[in-house]
């Protein structure tokens, strides 16, 4: 499904002519399904990585394929629509509008596509279900700031599900919550790569989390190569 062939991302320095080289021949595969995290020290360029899987951030070498399509031949109002469709994104923060209530929030997403009445309502539908599934269920009318941090970052995970993506990135998802909340996100990952059928690529400095997922990849000096927890 996914596969990064050789890709590097090198970005200008005023003091070095050459520029900083962050990532360094980075070659990986991830199919339907399967599950990766990838950690390493602050700033070894991790987000940078997940950043250029997920579209909001090209190569400087190396490529990006999606079932064989190489994302750099994309405009940048294709890529929007590909992530749009493909992606979902779990972020540290969990970025919801605070006017606006959970199941709005969930719905933000969805806003671009024009379907007819009966799709929205489909969509409206599997966002209920979605919500219910992760333990909110009596919160569809609350706004983020009645939910604690936990609640509002399953309300994230949920959000970036919508739209069926084929691919979830997250990164540092439970970077801002307590060791329960951070557990919760863990299982409510691991649970949702499965039922969902959907390939899982975690960021994170947690070693719990990352034991708690498995298939654990260590960016040390913009290489990547398998580590442990």
């Amino acid at each position: 499904m996914l596969e990064l062939v050789h890709m590097g991302k090198t970005y200008p320095s005023a003091q070095d002519g050459d520029g900083v080289r962050v990532l360094k021949d980075i070659s990986l595969k991830i199919d339907k399904a399967q599950s990766m995290v990838i950690v390493g020290p602050s700033g070894c360029g991790k987000s940078t990585l997940l950043n250029i899987i997920g579209a909001l951030d090209r190569p400087t070498s190396g490529q990006v394929l999606f079932d064989g399509l190489d994302l750099s031949g994309l405009n940048e109002t294709q890529l929007a629509r590909f992530r749009n469709k493909q992606i979902g994104f779990v972020f540290q923060l969990h970025h919801l509008l605070p006017q606006c209530t959970v199941l709005e929030n969930v719905l933000v997403p969805t806003l671009a596509d024009k379907s007819h009445a009966s799709t929205r309502q489909q969509t409206h539908a599997r966002a209920v279900e979605l919500l219910e599934r992760v333990g909110l269920k009596g919160f569809l009318l609350r706004r983020p700031g009645e939910l604690s941090g936990g609640q509002r970052q399953r309300v994230a995970v949920v959000r970036a599900l919508i739209n069926k993506p084929r691919l979830l990135l997250a990164d540092e998802p439970t970077g801002s919550l307590d060791r329960e909340a951070s557990r919760n996100i863990a299982d409510l990952l691991v649970e949702l790569n499965s039922s969902e059928q959907v390939a899982l690529i975690v960021v994170t400095h947690s070693l719990e989390l990352a034991g708690r997922i498995g298939n654990v990849m260590e960016l040390r000096e913009g290489l990547l190569a398998g580590g442990s927890p």
